[in-house]
């Protein structure tokens, strides 16, 4: 069985968009998000499925109709944080504080304890490796913020590629590591998001069927604002060439790539995943 989650933000909310949407300006844009989780929402009823929708605390508090859309249709709510700001940038005690917030949001909204998290732009990392002991003081069950891959803003690529229990200062927490496919000695990521659009759909495809081969669960993500070919466009003199292609490129052709993903693999919440207590690992590695 695989988790497909959902990181629900808006459009404005990407690391990749900021020089187009300050935070400064964000109370003043339009909102979409509601627009790319009904569209999640009507996919997996069709398929009888469940999933994880990471959301922000911002949305709670200024869209909370978005997620009691989502509690209603019975999937898991996790939080993905309150700023969408990254680990590296929020510190230590902010990174407390902004989880912490997020979870007071959401918990009103929700009709099962927050048991989950997500980092914004997957920024649990070497350096910051300290969040998930913070994770673990604030009652979170389990992370799935690490891509064991090399990227310019993220990754750990040496930690383990399927879930793993880890022992911190304040207790356990289960690690759900975003999907990767093992080629030629190399991690390639394959967890959806940009690589769905960007890639071709075997691509994809084949990471789930091998780890699924080696006995093992994928872990696969999507923002809703992937959904949603209308919303608002920045233009490329303002984020970059190969800022707007990673932030534009194939939007239409999602919400097609997410049904047969979904119609061909089985899918349940991170929640789940975690619940089958994985191997404990030691984070002696990268602490």
């Amino acid at each position: 069985m695989n988790a497909l989650s959902i990181d629900v933000e808006e459009y404005f909310h990407a690391v990749n968009l900021r020089a187009a949407f300050p935070q400064r300006d964000w109370e003043k844009l339009p909102r979409r998000a509601l627009v790319g989780v009904e569209k999640s929402l009507r996919l997996l009823d069709r398929a009888g499925r469940k999933a994880t929708f990471f959301v922000l605390g911002w949305i709670a508090e200024h869209e909370p109709e978005v997620v009691r859309a989502i509690a209603s249709a019975g999937h898991e709510i996790a939080s993905h944080g309150h700023s969408h700001q990254m680990a590296q940038e929020l510190g230590r005690e902010g990174f407390r504080a902004d989880v912490a917030r997020s979870l007071e949001l959401l918990a009103p909204l929700s009709r099962a304890p927050i048991r989950g998290f997500r980092a914004s732009t997957f920024s649990i990392m070497r350096p910051t490796f300290w969040a998930v002991e913070e994770l673990a003081r604030l009652g979170i069950a389990y992370d799935s913020s690490i891509f064991p891959v090399r990227h310019d803003r993220y990754g750990i690529p040496d930690f383990p590629r399927t879930p793993v229990t880890l022992d911190t200062a304040a207790g356990p927490l289960v690690e759900l590591p975003l999907l990767t496919w093992r080629l030629l000695g190399q991690n390639l990521p394959a967890a959806g998001g940009g690589y769905l659009r960007q890639l071709p759909l075997w691509f994809t495809q084949r990471a789930l069927r091998a780890m699924n081969g080696a006995g093992a669960p994928g872990v696969v993500y999507l923002h809703p604002w992937e959904l949603d070919p209308g919303q608002p466009r920045a233009a490329p003199s303002v984020i970059g060439r190969i800022g707007h292609l990673r932030h534009y490129r194939n939007l239409d052709r999602t919400e097609a790539r997410l049904a047969e993903l979904i119609a061909e693999f089985p899918f349940t919440t991170c929640e789940q995943l975690a619940a089958a207590a994985p191997p404990r690992w030691s984070d002696a590695a990268v602490a």
